[in-house]
């Protein structure tokens, strides 16, 4: 894709890209703000790209595909674990404006650093990106929306304390993207979607 414009039509033609929200979304939070600068000439190509440490910017495609699954409202308390880039995260922050918030979780220290100055580029005060500890997510927090963006081994069941009822989870397991649903009884819902490929998570 040589422009924005063709990359959102494309993403519509494929039938991924629904939300009028998200849509903005796309058009107000830059690609190009979120990749490193050798790659920023191919930000609206659908591929993910390094950004160092053996992590990505997701592709597009992936990034969508996830967020409309997460359906995330205007007040929403959420969780990005994966941040990277803080590309997603900054997505997700325009979303839930500034009646909601979302706390960005990243692994790697440089990678915390690189998340934080491109955050800054944007008014998101309601967001922050933070080094994430040994354990998953944050312990004894509850969040309505939890977005993994690595890979894990094995479903991590403690993210499910961390969700609150009647909220949304969207995480992938191997090969898999599974959209998970607390009811507000606190029941679970699981629905997978299979083909798709992420870097590790970090557990």
């Amino acid at each position: 894709m040589r422009s924005l414009d063709e990359l959102i039509d494309k993403l519509k033609m494929q039938g991924v890209l629904k939300s009028p929200m998200l849509e903005l979304a796309l058009k107000s939070v830059d690609r190009k703000d979120f990749m490193i600068e050798e790659f920023q000439d191919s930000a609206y190509e659908d591929h993910p790209f390094p950004i160092g440490f053996q992590q990505t910017i997701s592709q597009p495609f992936t990034v969508v595909f996830m967020l409309e699954l997460l359906d995330l409202r205007e007040d929403n308390r959420v969780l990005d674990i994966g941040s990277g880039s803080g590309w997603t995260t900054a997505l997700m922050a325009f979303i839930v404006s500034k009646v909601g918030s979302v706390t960005g979780l990243e692994y790697i220290h440089e990678l915390v650093d690189f998340g934080k100055h491109n955050l800054r580029k944007y008014d998101f005060p309601h967001t922050k990106i933070i080094k994430s500890k040994d354990s998953i997510g944050l312990e004894g927090q509850l969040f309505d929306r939890i977005l993994v963006s690595a890979s894990a081994e094995n479903f991590p069941h403690e993210l499910l304390l961390q969700l609150e009822n009647g909220g949304r989870m969207v995480i992938p397991v191997g090969h898999s993207i599974f959209l998970v649903e607390k009811d507000f009884d606190g029941t679970i819902y699981k629905k997978e979607y299979s083909g798709f490929a992420f870097v590790p998570l970090q557990q």
